[in-house]
């Protein structure tokens, strides 16, 4: 998993509520198209029509936006079926950062341990900055610096929280078996007291 630290890119504003993971990705495209090759049909039924062209008037075909890597969502972002597959399809398309006023909680989770920085801000500031990128596209860059647990933008600075273990697993670029597998020692020492003590489960 890449280490998340500062992030300096442009973001789009798409401020729909209840976006589900079924419009993230469609359950055709899991079963044609393995990881790596989904980034291409993210949130496809927004941004292409029926045949397949992309929509001139979607925000995410629009320079500059359709270059972000910083997504500003609506409330209850990547609710619905718990696919992991939604996180990989943003993710393969160059989104590394997700703000929204909150998440589908399966969603959510697997963001962070994707390696997606999800940030929670109330709808207030999410669309202060959405206003500001929609009136001064020239100037869209939003820089996000987990370190300072803070967001820069043409409008000003916003701070922000993210739990402390997803933040130093982000930091450190280490999914859950990596931040596990740190405490190998720990983890060794453990099995081999219990051995000894129930000798019979180790054959």
């Amino acid at each position: 998993m890449e280490k998340v630290r500062v992030l300096d890119a442009i973001a789009v504003p798409l401020l729909m509520a209840n976006l589900n993971t079924d419009v993230i990705i469609r359950i055709e495209r899991m079963s044609l198209y393995p990881r790596g090759e989904l980034g291409p049909w993210a949130l496809e039924t927004l941004r292409l029509d029926a045949e397949g062209r992309e929509r001139p008037d979607c925000i995410l075909n629009q320079a500059p936006f359709r270059d972000a890597r910083i997504l500003l969502a609506g409330a209850n972002f990547g609710c619905g079926s718990s696919r992991e597959m939604a996180v990989w399809a943003l993710q393969e398309r160059g989104y590394a950062c997700i703000i929204a006023p909150s998440f589908g909680d399966i969603f959510f989770n697997n963001c962070l341990q994707n390696g997606v920085l999800a940030i929670r801000l109330p709808a207030a500031q999410i669309e202060a900055v959405a206003e500001r990128l929609r009136h001064g596209a020239t100037d869209a860059r939003v820089r996000v610096d987990l370190e300072r647990q803070e967001i820069r933008y043409a409008g000003g600075v916003i701070a922000f929280e993210v739990e402390p273990l997803a933040r130093q697993s982000l930091l450190q670029g280490l999914d859950p078996i990596a931040l596990t597998l740190q405490r190998e020692p720990e983890i060794a020492a453990f099995q081999a007291h219990d051995r000894t003590q129930r000798p019979w489960l180790y054959g």
